[in-house]
């Protein structure tokens, strides 16, 4: 590749017929600008041919990134930079260095070599033979201190018994002076067994200590490594995020700490997200700060096989994560012209909602696409407000159940406040029945051989880029989704698969991310902007809904055919 900078490439396809966009990218929802595509496609190509030994992408995947840039002389053309690390090659010469090079600076390589020869004598001393003789020596004397205890307090109640059964049968055949010379004497027999057991008690106690302070003196050296370690480690971390200074066009300077100090993850855990500023987003803008180069779009893509737990296709084009990313590039796209956020721009202004059914506790709806179920931090148009404009007089919170915003379909809303709790029992029973109609953009290979089947993947929030799930077969919550194949459908030459989805559970994006994933259908919905390739709408559609009336106990069922 011809190189006129370190890392800049240019284009090696004609690009006169292509125009410039006017404002820079909004990175965490946008359309790759056709000159993206162009240079992702071209990055593409280069690759397939890294050697498998450098980034073998049968067996993983990675995300890579394209930035469309300027240089000072006014030509066009672009840099290209991956998340994460990968071991140093004379094929990585051309995409964008870390933002982060510490590893390589002599304070890294000096206290690094101090915390590994601490690691060694931890793990040395842990398998010292005199420390695990000793804490053996301490278990079996617990153990012993714990028989000879019980079985004294089984002696003693034997005798107890044996002095109450002589004291009734003397009552009855002593005299009064006889009968409490006997009492004196049982009593200080008592007396004699509660000393025998105290006495043991001490006797173990004592043996115990001593074994307990010769195990403590050994692992006092190791606990005092260990802290040790542990605060040269968390000291070392945060020259670390320090050495993380991001830019931005203004040439201003921030570093991960005072990037993330009021996060919530800053102040739950105290340290930035694990892995925060090696996305490919933050890399190839500071790279294009530091060299002054002009940033004009950027576009991000996942390369080699689907991970286990979030979906992610190869070749597919993905948003910067909020997480790890936000706080990062507010600061260093601060000063630029930026495209404005979409889902800000009121994009259900101009869609109404339809009136299914309605009676004096409850109605049945239509809730077209893009339009909140209730409101978000920056928009107030939902169906919600929508409702409590149409039914003044309800009474209770209307809402009994939500659909994805990108979503269209069928939703009940309860006009009174028992009608609302009658409702909304029937959703936590799970004895409302729903079923979905989508659009797959492809045709999944399971659906050739069969028309019916279940897809079980348990969910997780994706903590470093929400809203996305993931599947987590650890700490996710069951979501079951029973599936039945419609048919096949051709559109503008491609192949499209129309299935009916059944959820049994309603966990968030529950039916975007069983279609996505690999486990699932490995195909994402036609336009799923979070899961797969982004369109006029998401063609998922809620259109049948049978449950009880909430005053009748009657069995209704609504429909509503998807316009798609």
């Amino acid at each position: 590749m011809q190189m006129i900078e370190p890392c800049f490439t240019r284009f090696k396809s004609a690009i006169d017929s292509y125009s410039l966009p006017e404002r820079f990218t909004f990175p965490f929802y946008y359309q790759p600008d056709p000159l993206c595509l162009l240079a992702a496609k071209e990055l593409q190509d280069s690759l397939v041919q890294l050697p498998a030994s450098l980034f073998d992408y049968s067996q993983s995947g990675k995300m890579f990134g394209v930035l469309l840039v300027k240089n000072n002389q006014g030509e066009l053309g672009y840099l290209a930079g991956f998340s994460g690390m990968m071991t140093q090659s004379e094929e990585l010469r051309h995409f964008v260095p870390p933002v982060d090079d510490s590893t390589n600076a002599e304070f890294f390589k000096k206290e690094q070599k101090v915390i590994n020869a601490l690691n060694a004598q931890v793990t040395l001393l842990a398998a010292n033979p005199d420390v695990i003789k000793k804490q053996q020596f301490l278990a079996e004397l617990s153990t012993s201190a714990e028989q000879a205890i019980t079985q004294q307090h089984s002696k003693n109640l034997v005798q107890r018994q044996a002095r109450k059964s002589r004291r009734a049968l003397a009552e009855k055949s002593l005299s009064a002076h006889d009968f409490t010379q006997l009492k004196e004497q049982l009593g200080k027999e008592s007396v004699a067994d509660k000393n025998e057991l105290k006495y043991l008690k001490l006797t173990w106690q004592e043996k115990t200590i001593k074994a307990q302070q010769a195990v403590d003196n050994l692992l006092d050296v190791i606990t005092s490594i260990k802290n040790k370690r542990a605060s040269m480690s968390k000291a070392l971390q945060q020259k670390l995020f320090e050495q993380y200074r991001f830019l931005n066009i203004n040439q201003e300077v921030k570093n991960l700490t005072d990037l993330f100090i009021d996060t919530a993850f800053h102040q739950k855990y105290g340290v930035p997200p694990a892995g925060a500023g090696d996305c490919a987003a933050p890399k190839l803008l500071q790279y294009a700060f530091k060299v002054g180069l002009k940033p004009i779009a950027l576009a991000e893509f996942w390369w080699g096989k689907s991970p286990k737990s979030a979906v992610r296709q190869h070749k597919n084009f993905y948003t910067a994560c909020i997480g790890k990313c936000q706080p990062i590039l507010t600061h260093m796209l601060s000063g630029m012209l930026i495209d404005d956020n979409p889902l800000l721009q009121g994009l259900s202004k101009d869609k109404s909602v339809e009136i299914i059914y309605q009676d004096e506790v409850m109605a049945v709806i239509d809730k077209p696409s893009e339009l909140l179920s209730v409101p978000g931090k920056s928009i107030s148009d939902c169906v919600y407000s929508r409702m409590k404009l149409l039914f003044p007089k309800a009474t209770g919170p209307l809402i009994v159940h939500r659909l994805d915003m990108s979503t269209s379909g069928l939703m009940v809303i309860a006009l009174t406040k028992q009608a609302h709790k009658n409702l909304q029992q029937q959703f936590i029973k799970r004895t409302v029945e729903k079923r979905y109609v989508a659009l797959l953009s492809g045709r999944p290979k399971q659906l050739l051989d069969q028309v019916e089947g279940l897809i079980n993947l348990p969910l997780a929030g994706d903590f470093d880029d929400r809203p996305r799930q993931m599947v987590c077969f650890e700490t996710g919550k069951a979501a079951e989704t029973k599936w039945q194949r419609v048919g096949f459908e051709e559109q503008d030459g491609k192949t499209l698969t129309r299935v009916h989805l059944y959820p049994k559970t309603g966990r968030t994006h529950q039916l975007r991310v069983h279609c996505a994933h690999h486990l699932g259908f490995n195909t994402p919905i036609v336009g799923d902007d979070l899961y797969g390739t982004r369109a006029k709408r998401l063609h998922l559609h809620a259109e049948k809904l049978t449950l009880k009336h909430p005053s009748t106990d009657e069995v209704m069922a609504f429909s509503a055919a998807a316009k798609f």
